[in-house]
Parts: C-alpha cells; sequence; structure tokens
C-alpha cells in the first residue's frame, strides 16, 4: 500500500494486497435496493435511531418503497417503535423482514433471538458478519431508500457497513451539547477517509416548547448546530425537540402515527437529491 492510498481501490493503479480483497457483500439476488443512507452519531443516546425511523416514515408516507437495516445490533430499539415483535422466517427467496403496518419492510436481531430482552453478547467480528448477513441473506422487496441504522461510534460495525454496503450518503445525528462538536468530528473524519458523502446534520433535544406560550427553551444549553454544521461544511437538515409526543409514539410502538415536520427538510433533501438520479435507473 503506498503512502498516499486513499482506500479506494477503483481509482488506483498500484498493486498492493488490499486490492486482493475484496470487502464488498453482495446483495441477495432476489433483491433490488436503489439508494443506501447510514444514520451515524459520534457517541450514543442522541436519538439516531428515532431520526431513522421517522425519516423512514416520512419517505413511505411520500410514496416510496422504503427498508430499515437495524445495524445496532446490541442495542437494538427500532422494532418496538414499528410494534414489531415477530421472528424472522426463512424462505426460497431469503430471510423475510417484517412489514410494518404501514409497508416499510424491516430486519433486526430481536428478530432472530429466542427472546427480545436476550442480550447479544458477541463480539465485533460476529456482529460484524450479522450485518452482513442482513444485506446478503434478508429479501428486500423493490427498495427505493434503505436506511441502515448504525450503532454509535467508530468500531468494528460502522467500519463494516461503509466497506461492505453501498452506502449513497451518511446523515450525522448530534445533540446541543458542547462536547458534540468534537464528537461529531469522529463521525465526519470517518466518513472522509471511508469516502462516504455526508447528506448533513440532525440536532436533537434541541429545546422545549412551551404549550402555552409557544416559547422554546433549550434546556440543554444554547444549540450550536449552525455553526457545528458551518464548521464542517455540512448542511443542517433538522432541530428536534424534546417533545413528549414523541416519546409516546416510539414507546408505544406506534411511530407510524406521529405528525411532526421537525424532519421536512432532511425528507426534502432525501426526494430531491438523492433519490432524483434513481428515477431512470
Amino acid at each position: 500500500m503506498s503512502d498516499g492510498c486513499t482506500h479506494d481501490c477503483s481509482t488506483c493503479n498500484v498493486d498492493c494486497e488490499s486490492k486482493k480483497v475484496d470487502l464488498r457483500a453482495y446483495l441477495n439476488k432476489n433483491s433490488k435496493v436503489k439508494k443506501v443512507i447510514g444514520v451515524v452519531s459520534g457517541k450514543g443516546g442522541v436519538g439516531k435511531s428515532f431520526v431513522t425511523s421517522y425519516l423512514s416514515v416520512l419517505m413511505k408516507r411520500r410514496g416510496y418503497s422504503v427498508g430499515i437495516l437495524d445495524a445496532d445490533v446490541t442495542g437494538p430499539s427500532i422494532p418496538a417503535a414499528f410494534n414489531i415483535h415477530e421472528k424472522a422466517l426463512g424462505t426460497d427467496l431469503g430471510i423475510m423482514p417484517a412489514i410494518t403496518s404501514k409497508g416499510i419492510q424491516l430486519i433486526s436481531v430481536n428478530m432472530m433471538l429466542e427472546k427480545e430482552d436476550t442480550p447479544v453478547i458477541w463480539r465485533g467480528p460476529v456482529i460484524a458478519g450479522v450485518v452482513k448477513q442482513f444485506w446478503s441473506d434478508v429479501f428486500w422487496n423493490n427498495i427505493d431508500v434503505m436506511f441502515v441504522d448504525m450503532p454509535p461510534g467508530t468500531g468494528d460495525v460502522p467500519l463494516t457497513v461503509f466497506q461492505s454496503l453501498p452506502v449513497d450518503g451518511l446523515i450525522v445525528v448530534t445533540s446541543p451539547q458542547e462536547l458534540v462538536s468534537v464528537i461529531v468530528s469522529k463521525a465526519v473524519n470517518m466518513a472522509n477517509e471511508m469516502h462516504i458523502p455526508i447528506l448533513g446534520l440532525v440536532e436533537n433535544y434541541s429545546y422545549v416548547e412551551c404549550p402555552t406560550c409557544k416559547e422554546k427553551i433549550e434546556v440543554f444549553g444554547e444549540s450550536h448546530a449552525e455553526e457545528t454544521a458551518k464548521k464542517f461544511g455540512l448542511t443542517l437538515l433538522g432541530k428536534l425537540p424534546l417533545n413528549p409526543a414523541i416519546a409516546k409514539a416510539v414507546d408505544g410502538g406506534a411511530i407510524e402515527e406521529l405528525e411532526g415536520t421537525w424532519l421536512d427538510s432532511a425528507a426534502d433533501y432525501i426526494e430531491n437529491q438523492v433519490l432524483d438520479d434513481s428515477e431512470e435507473e
């Protein structure tokens, strides 16, 4: 490997060991997935899974065929938000994803476990292998856009997704605390190292809105979303509030019934900047 290696073997003429290793996971021959968007965060607890889930809901409402690949294997929370408690079944086409009440296709490790509360005590390579199986062994039926809910940080699983799946872009989820600028930089730098474009930034827990006077109170301190986005050259795609309606919908498995405009700009961006070039495919 040369000192100036960009890790993009498709544009490199140097004959090195890296070229002899194909890390791509091939899509199930019966499946079709047009676009893949990863939802990432530099730390846990910032609402990444909610952003993944609700963006999926919004894109489904716009008439797109949507899939969710839950790559957060040790902390899978997405099935509960959609009231999915069934086990995955295998057919001649492959492993069948769950279908939510509104038609979103979803796969998660919870659907593979004997009990939902069984802890996933697996080493990194095993977890990474499961994520690749979710891509290669599951029957994804004509998906327009797949959202991949990534585990936090920059470890084995995010690396596996970046190297194995044809990720078209990433959405970085953050929160208002000052420290997050440093944490966001880790996610941004990893994406840049892997040559994955970043679609934009979503800030969660930005404010609480008073139900009486509608004043927005920044309970976690002053938001740094705009300056953080500007620092890294990113588009700010949305600012999410602390809202009891969101918690109630997620905890009650009714996220597909939730109504809010918080992520409309993010959905617009995905529709106009990511999906528009797939219409002719």
